[in-house]
């Protein structure tokens, strides 16, 4: 027998109204409004939606949050963050202002409210992903409260009727000096500066900027500071929520539907997933590839890409699981099965043409959907392993090269490899090594890539000629490639291969 729980609220069932009271009664699942731009996140959503909305809404979500993360793992500053933040924001988690009066407003809004509450139920299992979810949030809560129009702001901070004690007027007077000094220097109109009370235990980052005047457990805040106030008691009021949730997730009775997008999306949280799509294959200036090209091209591959490529071509072979990634990638950048084909029977120089036609061939041409049951029945094949797949599958064997190198090397090996592609600059080395030493496997390859890049970076960033959402940040393969090969080849049109590759022939 299941113990029943009379205690839970369950979702399908309505409340018993005496018919006196029905028509006094508000609606229990009713489309919610949205009256400010910025949200605290109390009320869960009850309106219902699509089961791609949700989960859609969620990786958009995720997309920002890990972009965040990724500012931070990069030392960028709070107004290069928010500048950096502005494209990515406006592509997958846009918030306009109540002033712009748009027709999408309340979609916006909804989007960011169920998208929350979404990556609160897929974080909230253990305490790292509650910790990580919570200081993003908190970040992105943040941006939005400086960027936030000052009449809404301020509208939006009466709503919330926070336990402020507003100091008074005979204790600002007899409190002056102090309160002058814990102000700083530079302020305007000083004596008619606002000032809050609050317990010193709800501002301790402001305590520890020595920003607050402090009197028997109490901290004045004066009101420039009442953003650190009102962030203070959005992190206090979401880690008290998630601490809820994980409580509550054991007892859950989720749809069957939703379990594996919730499992995939705090997968997520080790590198956002990237889907592919044949725009990354579609590069403006690069000839068509030939098996002759890739030994050239290899210089522009990620370093997991470029690993199998090197074993590839020291051992004249790579086992299964290296053979499979290696070839999605080549699809992926555009080399034809016809070719890809001729790319692996040359490199498997060591045995004969029938051996290879019997125990290679047919699995080349699976991977790129000519041959198999359904899942290529419409000739597409598998697609490229994006850098979450790489960092989420069990680790290699003994021979085995595939996966992420950042994950599967040794720190040591790491950076011998590294220095030996031309990585040789040792606070990058430094850097890199401490992003492993804590599992930032992705973060680790993106820094590689900008400092192998930084003057063609700078480049595109002085004259505006890519946007702000073309060097976010790598999370698959096959876009570092794109990326790398546009970047190295800026304003040259297709020379870049036609002169270097596609004449080039393959070692014998």
């Amino acid at each position: 027998m299941i113990r029943h729980d009379y205690s839970r609220v369950d979702s399908k069932r309505r409340a018993n109204l005496s018919h006196k009271k029905k028509q006094f009664a508000k609606a229990e699942f009713q489309e919610q409004t949205y009256e400010h731009r910025l949200n605290f996140y109390v009320l869960p959503p009850t309106a219902e939606i699509t089961l791609e909305e949700f989960e859609q809404w969620a990786i958009d979500r995720l997309k920002v949050l890990s972009e965040l993360e990724a500012c931070t793992f990069r030392n960028k500053g709070p107004e290069e963050t928010a500048e950096y933040m502005k494209s990515i924001l406006e592509k997958y988690l846009p918030m306009r202002s109540g002033t712009s009066k748009g027709q999408h407003l309340h979609e916006e809004r909804k989007k960011d409210h169920y998208s929350h509450f979404i990556l609160r139920l897929a974080f909230s299992a253990t305490e790292d992903l509650r910790r990580r979810f919570s200081r993003l949030e908190t970040m992105l809560f943040q941006l939005r409260f400086k960027d936030d129009d000052h009449i809404e702001r301020q509208k939006f901070v009466r709503s919330l009727n926070l336990e402020w004690e507003e100091v008074q007027e005979a204790e600002k007077r007899e409190l002056k000096e102090k309160l002058l000094a814990a102000a700083g220097g530079g302020m305007r109109n000083r004596e008619e500066q606002e000032w809050f009370k609050v317990d010193w235990e709800r501002v301790p980052l402001l305590v520890e900027q020595r920003r607050v005047f402090l009197k028997r457990g109490k901290a004045y805040v004066p009101q420039r500071e009442q953003m650190s106030l009102v962030v203070a008691e959005f992190t206090k009021t979401l880690d008290e929520a998630l601490e809820l949730t994980s409580r509550a997730l054991p007892r859950l009775d989720e749809d069957d539907r939703l379990a594996p997008i919730l499992a995939h999306l705090s997968q997520s949280f080790t590198a956002p997933d990237a889907a592919y799509s044949s725009s990354d294959a579609n590069i403006d200036g690069l000839s068509t590839l030939t098996a002759n090209s890739i030994d050239t091209l290899s210089q522009n591959f990620p370093l997991c890409m470029r690993n199998l490529h090197t074993t590839l071509r020291e051992n004249s072979h790579l086992k299964h699981f290296g053979r499979l990634q290696y070839t999605l990638f080549l699809k992926g950048i555009g080399l034809s099965l016809d070719e890809c084909i001729i790319f692996w029977r040359r490199s498997f120089k060591l045995m004969t043409d029938d051996k290879f036609t019997k125990e290679y061939r047919y699995n080349i041409r699976h991977s790129y959907g000519d041959v198999g049951g359904d899942s290529n029945r419409r000739g597409r094949g598998y697609t490229p392993y994006s850098c979450q797949k790489l960092l989420t599958e069990p680790l290699p064997g003994p021979g085995q090269t595939h996966g992420c190198p950042y994950r599967t090397f040794t720190p040591d090996n790491l950076i011998s490899v590294l220095q030996r592609v031309g990585v040789n600059e040792r606070d990058v080395l430094k850097t890199v090594r401490e992003d492993v030493g804590k599992q930032r496997y992705h973060v680790a390859c993106n820094r590689v890539f900008e400092w192998s890049h930084k003057r063609e970076i700078k480049k595109v960033k002085d004259d505006g000629s890519w946007n702000a959402t073309d060097l976010d940040t790598i999370v698959h393969p096959n876009t570092y490639f794109k990326r790398s090969w546009l970047l190295k080849h800026l304003g040259e049109g297709n020379a870049g291969i036609v002169n270097g590759g596609s004449g080039d022939t393959m070692e014998e």
